[in-house]
């Protein structure tokens, strides 16, 4: 780690940023919610969760369980059991059969959900706010599609979005392939897309190929507390597939420091459709400096890297008390 790393000169501004983190974990929501739990630039207001790498049974077994062991207290309200209007896939050929790769959560849950599931709450908690409450999607969007559709009053009240997912299509310099998180509702997608709320676009592409984890920096992060160990533990069985070394993808967290951290990405101005019928979920990126959505193109590696060690240090030995 460089010694004279310092986080804060990647900001634009002093904020503390107001969320709503919307997630299906999954081992890359996993890690990107400890760090969303210790950063001081993050203010969690709510934690939903949707079906995606797992059921929604266990998405929000795990992240309740999350909470648990690392002793955290935010409302958690439960979404979406199935997409909007195809039926859901899973991932859990990566994020193996509990969702958390090489960790399985046991013990009993203590932290309660909120009496009203995801949709309402989201609505309630954006609504009550001063318009600057932003939602962080790290799975599918489908919470986030019913909650447009159902209430459209709201898209005054959301800033932007900023989400994990979507492959730019179109760009003969990228791979052409499908994002897990858009072709698993891609109908939510497109409520998305056509609300005109400014979005942040974080596609897979980085998270896999630019700001990957080696395999001797994951084992490292078992040297440095009880978090590392725990991140390591989930890592151990979550090596992305068909790559010649073996390697660790941080999409999720990626899309949580691009808000905090927006020097230390590159950005650029697209517009963006979604296919729903030849081959729902491809999507389209035009490069044409109009659109609604900032998309990522790039990540400076080693700040990232730095960054993840920095607050991973900072969180100390918080346990992660005797549940984990």
């Amino acid at each position: 780690m460089n010694k004279i790393f310092n986080k804060n000169d990647y900001k634009t501004d002093n904020k503390v940023y107001k969320v709503i983190i919307d997630t299906d974990p999954g081992v890359d929501d996993a890690a990107c919610l400890i760090y969303a739990f210790f950063d001081e630039n993050i203010d969690i207001k709510l934690l939903t969760t949707v079906v995606g790498n797992i059921s929604l049974d266990k998405t929000t077994r795990n992240l309740l369980h999350l909470m648990d062991i690392f002793d955290i207290d935010i409302p958690v309200a439960r979404g979406a059991s199935k997409a909007m209007a195809r039926e859901s896939i899973n991932a859990e050929f990566i994020h193996q059969k509990e969702g958390l790769g090489g960790y399985e959560p046991t013990g009993e849950i203590t932290h309660k959900l909120l009496d009203i599931d995801a949709i309402e709450a989201m609505y309630k908690v954006i609504k009550e706010g001063d318009g600057d409450i932003i939602p962080i999607i790290l799975g599918p969007q489908t919470n986030l599609g019913i909650l447009l559709n159902k209430h459209p009053d709201i898209i005054e009240k959301i800033p932007q979005i900023v989400f994990m997912g979507g492959s730019p299509f179109g760009n003969p310099n990228y791979p052409d392939h499908i994002s897990f998180n858009i072709s698993s509702d891609p109908e939510a997608f497109k409520i998305v897309l056509d609300s005109k709320i400014p979005l942040v676009m974080v596609p897979s592409d980085v998270g896999r190929r630019k700001a990957h984890l080696s395999e001797d920096f994951v084992n490292d992060l078992a040297n440095i507390n009880d978090a590392g160990k725990f991140l390591a533990k989930m890592y151990s069985k979550y090596w992305e597939p068909d790559y010649p070394d073996k390697r660790v993808a941080t999409n999720d967290s990626l899309a949580l420091f691009a808000l905090c951290y927006p020097k230390m990405f590159t950005f650029e101005k697209v517009s963006v459709s979604v296919d729903l019928e030849k081959t729902p979920g491809k999507t389209f990126v035009d490069f044409d400096g109009k659109g609604n959505v900032y998309f990522i193109t790039d990540v400076d590696r080693e700040a990232f890297l730095n960054l993840l060690i920095s607050d991973l240090e900072k969180i100390g030995n918080k346990r992660i008390n005797n549940k984990y």
